[in-house]
């Protein structure tokens, strides 16, 4: 196995400790993301040290503000793409019932090989993936996912209007939408926060820190989910993107 010491030492900071078992299935993990990288786009990082601090212990830097550990929690990565951050979590919280959605079917042959080479709904909670487009599987009239969920998370996906509107209507109501950026979004808030109250999010939570032992700076958007999502979004499959709230 590879040495995980520099993973260990970064998680440590945010009172994260993995088991072996929990490490083997990162370091399987790994080899999986990298060989798969060869034939398909899953990531620009695939150095083994970038890919434990960018994309592992990056995909855990919520803890410090949400509690994973509650029971029967209930999660959905929205364009999960490689499994960040949704795979890490269940790898980290193995009773989290978590669903992966992407709208490429190679990216979800993947994530399934993953699951099942990890053996990740051996460990307690369940996990699965779903193919479509976020606006899809939370439609009012043909969504069967609206408003299931306990967690909604993206990572790096949008803008915050559009992410909002592709999350939220997952979410149950007083739940929350926990969304991963790489940058400072106080420019995204100024028009991102009436989309989120047009979609029934409340007040917003900003959380601004650096990559434990480096000066990588990430924020994390915190909204909580305060009413139900009117009916009318999200709007059809490209709006969203097309035309932010």
């Amino acid at each position: 196995m590879r040495n995980f010491t520099n993973l260990i030492d970064d998680l440590s900071t945010i009172s994260i400790t993995l088991s072996q078992h929990q490490l083997e299935q990162l370091d399987k993990y790994y080899e999986l993301l990298v060989s798969w990288n060869e034939v398909m786009n899953l990531t620009a990082i695939t150095e083994f040290d970038d890919v434990c601090k960018l994309h592992f212990v990056d995909s855990l830097m919520a803890a410090p503000y949400f509690d994973f550990n509650q029971k029967n929690l209930s999660l959905i990565d929205v364009g999960t793409g490689a499994g960040f951050p949704g795979i890490v979590l269940k790898i980290a919280y193995p009773h989290l019932n978590i669903t992966l959605l992407d709208s490429l079917n190679k990216r979800l042959k993947f994530l399934n090989e993953v699951i099942e080479t990890l053996e990740l709904n051996k460990d307690g909670g369940h996990i699965e993936t779903i193919h479509g487009r976020a606006e899809d599987h939370s439609n009012f009239k043909t969504g069967k996912l609206r408003e299931k969920f306990d967690v909604g998370c993206a990572r790096a996906v949008a803008n915050m209007s559009t992410l909002s509107e592709y999350v939220l209507p997952y979410v149950k109501q007083n739940g929350r939408f926990l969304a991963f950026k790489s940058n400072r979004v106080s420019e995204e808030l100024e028009t991102g926060v009436n989309a989120i109250n047009k979609l029934g999010g409340g007040s917003v939570t900003v959380k601004e820190y650096k990559l434990p032992n480096s000066d990588i700076e990430r924020t994390i958007v915190i909204v909580p989910k305060s009413k139900i999502t009117p009916k009318i979004y999200p709007r059809k499959a490209g709006l969203p993107s097309k035309q932010p709230l």
